[in-house]
């Protein structure tokens, strides 16, 4: 099999597909997608993002320290990618997008109602890396649809549809095919 090289760049492939949304200091709310973000720590829970620095919504995240991850699913990829493409400094995205804003318990930046699982948090640091900035914020709290709760009261995200980014393209994430542990697990 023959292989090639490429220059630096990351094949880090899939990502979660994420829009974030914020509340400026002007109380202007706004949605914007990243493409990096993931988890950096279980205790505290801790997230991050990374942004550029001219995106619309990177001052508003300087001076609030606050933002919210909302997961999309496929119902909401057609809005995501829109959140991706427009500015916040041309339109209203939650209006643009019919999304609904919802109050969030621990930060001032809204939740996205249609969302499935809204995390909220708060700036702990900014490192300036590059072309982005990494947002490495504390887990304030996480706010799911119980529609996706089972009555055991176990959450099933894999039945909102929750959907995946590569290569400049969404998908559907797939079938299962394991658990974690289940390689190891006795018969």
């Amino acid at each position: 099999m023959e292989r090639e090289y490429w220059k630096s760049g990351n094949m880090i492939y899939p990502l979660p597909v994420v829009m974030i949304s914020t509340k400026g200091s002007d109380g202007k709310n706004n949605i914007f997608t990243v493409a990096w973000t993931g988890t950096t720590c279980t205790n505290p829970a801790c997230a991050y993002i990374s942004v550029r620095p001219e995106r619309y919504s990177y001052k508003a995240l300087c001076e609030t320290k606050e933002f919210v991850i909302n997961i999309v699913t496929k119902d909401l990829t057609k809005a995501c990618d829109y959140c991706g493409v427009k500015s916040g400094r041309d339109v209203d995205k939650f209006n643009e997008c019919n999304l609904t804003p919802i109050d969030s318990k621990y930060v001032s930046a809204p939740s996205i109602k249609e969302s499935p699982v809204n995390i909220e948090c708060k700036v702990k640091d900014i490192i300036k890396l590059g072309s982005h900035h990494m947002f490495i914020a504390e887990v304030l709290g996480v706010c799911v649809d119980r529609k996706y709760m089972d009555d055991a009261n176990k959450f099933h995200l894999e039945d909102a549809n929750p959907v995946c980014y590569m290569h400049g393209e969404y998908f559907t994430m797939g079938e299962k095919i394991g658990k974690f542990g289940y390689s190891v697990k006795k018969k």
